[in-house]
């Protein structure tokens, strides 16, 4: 029997077919993006409405984020089991359904099942949606289709806390859920008309792995609840952390023993034996470590040290996130043009650490909103020459099957990067704020004509509102040790956004290793 030859033109498409389909799979990136970040300025609503506790409200956010990494490394091997138009209809479906019964949870255990099955929707959005694109345009116009991807995935966590801001004011808690419902249910519709399975793509024929499944379920699943639930538990001091520490060592190294033994592995570690794949992947951690870890320090210094409210704090952010957009297509068509990504890579690496580093030189209690507009402007910039030509460089040369393998296994690891990134931020930042106040107390002695004047000013204006001397001086400490730990915690944000910056520079000659693809060429024969 004569093997079929994979020729990737037959699934090109032109004309309005491609616009629609560019538009869906977008906007299912964008909403996919959009929900890890807009329950975030919900929480304290959320408290209040079903009554939880903050510990409880953690698991709403959680129970997305472990969905996501587990389902977004299989998408690939799911989408051809079931065929990818039924898998992503499907996902879609399960995505806007479970949003609907997000909003309808009347109580907090109820909406935290809901959230999890939304993570198992989304997370087949966003690692399908960029197979799809990459295999509907020719390989001339690649590049504009990742950049395509691209806006999704760096507006979206950007738009999330003003967009959920916005509705918490103006509505209430259930409106962040229900405004993915008329998306979803038109996106639903355009795929099953416009979107087509590839015939390439068939279901394996030797048997599902599900040994590799529950491991990865429980390496992967594990490894997430112990990042995005450490620092709430007091880490390894919890037996609980202590378990799923476990847990998610057995489950990885099982996992990994197994896909590189497996003869139908669910996630084909292999693929990483092709340099771009390894050397992208490795990058898309630094990726999501960046991207992540800026987002999560910048509201809560916003917020807590400025007092700035979520809409204000996200508004700060869309320069930055509209550059982006606006670079992407631009760079899509530079990458077209024949410009090595790799060089595009290492620009954008460089300028992410001048953010970072700039970032670092204005943090102080009272910055005006003004002195942000630049360093997050910049920060627009590099990501917008990261993402793209980094999907570009990891997928270039790849064909078939290897494209979702590779593109899931990339993902997963950007979110895993961006999760490390927000645990180890916030383990740092509490050492390195304990030892900065430790280093300012040493200054704090009673002969200190200066404590002594900040002693006389709180004390002063503690006196305006009581008459008794003792009560003014009590709430005059009070008011220095608050000021003592506000400065401490701000000087460990500088140190740390310093060390990123490190981190960055370090990086970036492995970037340099990788091989120059033509926008969609065959394997090694087109690299120099």
């Amino acid at each position: 029997m004569q093997t079929q030859t994979y020729d990737p033109s037959i699934l090109v498409e032109y004309g309005y077919r491609r616009a629609i389909i560019t538009i869906t799979v977008v906007l299912c990136t964008l909403l996919e993006i959009l929900d890890t970040t807009i329950v975030n300025v919900a929480t304290t609503t959320l408290m209040g409405n079903l009554g939880a506790t903050v510990s409880e409200i953690s698991w709403v956010i959680a129970s997305y984020a472990i969905a996501n990494v587990i389902i977004v490394p299989m998408s690939g091997w799911l989408s051809r089991q079931f065929g990818r138009k039924l898998y992503f209809a499907s996902s879609v479906a399960l995505f806007t359904f479970s949003s609907l019964m997000c909003g309808l949870s009347s109580n907090i255990w109820m909406l935290v099942f809901w959230r999890f099955m939304q993570g198992i929707g989304g997370g087949a959005l966003f690692a399908t949606s960029q197979t799809i694109l990459k295999e509907v345009y020719p390989p001339e116009k690649i590049g504009m289709a990742m950049a395509m991807f691209g806006m999704g995935v760096i507006i979206g966590p950007t738009l999330g806390p003003v967009v959920g801001g916005y509705l918490i004011d103006h509505y209430s808690w259930p409106a962040i859920f229900y405004v993915n419902i008329p998306i979803g249910i038109a996106a639903v519709f355009l795929t099953l008309n416009f979107i087509k399975d590839n015939p390439f793509d068939k279901p394996d024929d030797k048997g599902v792995d599900w040994l590799g499944i529950i491991l990865l379920i429980i390496g992967v699943g594990s490894l997430q609840m112990v990042l995005e639930q450490g620092e709430r538990k007091d880490w390894f001091e919890s037996y609980f952390i202590v378990v799923f520490f476990i847990a998610a060592v057995v489950g990885v190294l099982g996992f990994i023993a197994r896909e590189l033994t497996a003869e139908n592995p669910v996630v084909d570690l292999r693929i990483l034996t092709k340099r771009n794949v390894a050397i992208g992947t490795l990058m898309n951690f630094l990726l999501g470590f960046i991207l992540f870890g800026t987002v999560f320090v910048y509201p809560i210094y916003f917020q807590r040290y400025l007092g700035f409210t979520a809409q204000q704090t996200g508004a700060l952010f869309i320069p930055g996130a509209m550059t982006s957009g606006f670079l992407m297509p631009m760079i899509g068509i530079m990458l077209s043009k024949g410009v090595p990504p790799k060089f595009m890579i290492t620009g954008g690496f460089l300028i992410t650490a001048v953010f970072s580093f700039w970032s670092s030189m204005i943090f102080t209690t009272g910055t005006g909103q003004e002195f942000f507009f630049w360093p997050l402007l910049i920060r627009g910039i590099g990501m917008a020459l990261l993402f793209v030509p980094l999907s570009n460089m990891t997928l270039g040369g790849l064909q078939g099957k290897d494209i979702g393998q590779a593109s899931g296994l990339s993902n997963m690891i950007r979110q895993i990067g961006g999760s490390i990134s927000v645990a180890l931020i916030s383990v740092l930042s509490e050492r390195i704020t304990a030892q900065h106040r430790a280093d300012i107390l040493l200054h704090v002695t009673p002969d200190n004509p200066l404590l002594q004047q900040r002693m006389a000013g709180a004390t002063g204006a503690m006196l305006q509102h009581t008459s008794d001397i003792s009560t003014a001086t009590t709430q005059g400490y009070a008011l220095l040790d608050f000021t003592i730990n506000r400065q401490a915690s701000i000087l460990s944000y500088i140190d740390l956004f310093q060390y990123m910056s490190l981190f960055i520079c370090l990086s970036v000659p492995f970037v340099l290793l990788a091989k120059t693809y033509k926008l969609g060429a065959g394997p090694m024969s087109d690299a120099h």
